[in-house]
């Protein structure tokens, strides 16, 4: 377990997920909840890192603004994989049904990573970094996919699954940080907030 964090200043969660805010809890005692509502298609571009690092720096900067002198937290999780031509292919969050099961239809046999941008701001200027953690899923049959969208679990969350729900069984490994793939990695997370005084 990771130890709580003295913070002084206030602190704000620029997101709605309870994943986020379960694994806050871990290392800072309070704050606050505001998520921020942006356009995240236009901020979205080829570079899943800077893709994530832009959007989790957006939400936190401009729910900055909303609460002047307190730090926020913004986060946010892509999970892409490398096609053959070299170029990679960003998964957000599934827009219906279909779009769950196509994307866990291109996770099935082979790997990608899941990277979660992490923002911290305060008045509206603020730094990005990012975590990255490589997971490879075994071969998954259509109706083990149908089957899981079913749950409707997918529906929030970027890749469309859950590794601590019902995607776990899908899993065949994973190489760093399993709270990133939750949505928080909290080791990065506790060195950028080691720099804040």
């Amino acid at each position: 377990m990771v130890s709580v964090l003295m913070i002084e200043i206030p602190v704000v969660l620029a997101s709605a997920s309870p994943r986020r805010q379960e694994l806050l809890k871990e290392l800072v005692d309070t704050f606050e909840i505001d998520s921020a509502d942006l356009d995240e298609d236009a901020l979205t571009v080829s570079d899943p890192w800077e893709t994530a690092k832009g959007l989790a720096l957006a939400k936190a900067k401009a729910v900055s603004l909303r609460h002047p002198g307190k730090l926020v937290i913004g986060g946010d999780t892509v999970v892409a994989f490398e096609s053959e031509a070299g170029q990679f292919t960003q998964l957000a969050k599934p827009t219906d049904v279909a779009d769950a099961q196509s994307m866990l239809g291109q996770l099935a046999g082979r790997s990608h990573v899941v990277i979660t941008g992490l923002a911290l701001a305060r008045d509206g200027e603020g730094a990005a970094d990012a975590a990255t953690t490589q997971v490879r899923f075994r071969e998954l049959s259509d109706a083990e996919i149908a089957k899981y969208v079913a749950t409707g679990e997918p529906m929030d969350k970027a890749g469309a699954y859950a590794i601590q729900g019902g995607a776990a069984g899908f899993v065949v490994s994973v190489e760093g940080s399993i709270s990133n793939v939750i949505g928080l990695p909290l080791e990065l997370l506790r060195e950028m907030l080691d720099t804040v005084h």
